[in-house]
């Protein structure tokens, strides 16, 4: 089991990376141009993914509530005026965190999480990892119908596409 999510947040990974070589393709203007969308810009879409993701990682820690909300909403304020590239390095830093966090984890311990209003549940580290992953892959589908706006294309970021990527080479198996 511990594989397949260190695999399954490999995806992630690769697919985050794989938008910011496409959007480092783009015209610079287009990572602040306001869109009336989900988000205001595409980059917020991304600071978004970035806080979330960071959030979460505090909370698989075990940090209270409280202090992984007040973390989000720190993150959220700094790297929505971020460069593209200041961006693209915050993630590379979560990611590694990420990493080495799960290189240690024991994916099946149940984690505590506790709600103001929904309460507090304990569930597997395996299932948040899955939270991650579906919440980062809803978000690129909301960056692709922003750059569409933007009279870009999207990027494939697929689950069988990364695979392929496994499968030729190009990225090792976990």
């Amino acid at each position: 089991m511990a594989n397949q999510i260190i695999q399954l947040y490999g995806y992630h990974a690769w697919a985050n990376k794989t938008v910011f070589e496409h959007l480092r393709k783009l015209p610079e203007d287009r990572w602040q141009k306001d869109v009336l969308s989900v988000f205001p810009s595409v980059c917020h879409v991304m600071a978004h993914i970035y806080a979330m993701d960071t959030m979460w990682l505090s909370v698989m820690r075990e940090r209270p509530f409280n202090e992984a909300r007040e973390l989000l909403m720190q993150l959220l304020d700094e790297s929505s005026r971020e460069s593209l590239e200041g961006m693209k390095k915050r993630f590379i830093e979560t990611e590694n965190k990420y990493r080495d966090f799960l290189n240690m984890a024991d994916v099946e311990k149940a984690i505590p999480l506790s709600h103001p209003v929904h309460g507090s549940i304990g569930t597997p580290l395996s299932e948040l990892i899955q939270h991650v992953v579906n919440h980062g892959t809803y978000h690129r589908g909301n960056l692709t119908a922003m750059l569409r706006q933007l009279g870009h294309s999207g990027v494939p970021t697929d689950y069988v596409f990364y695979l392929y990527t496994v499968e030729d080479g190009s990225l090792p198996h976990s």
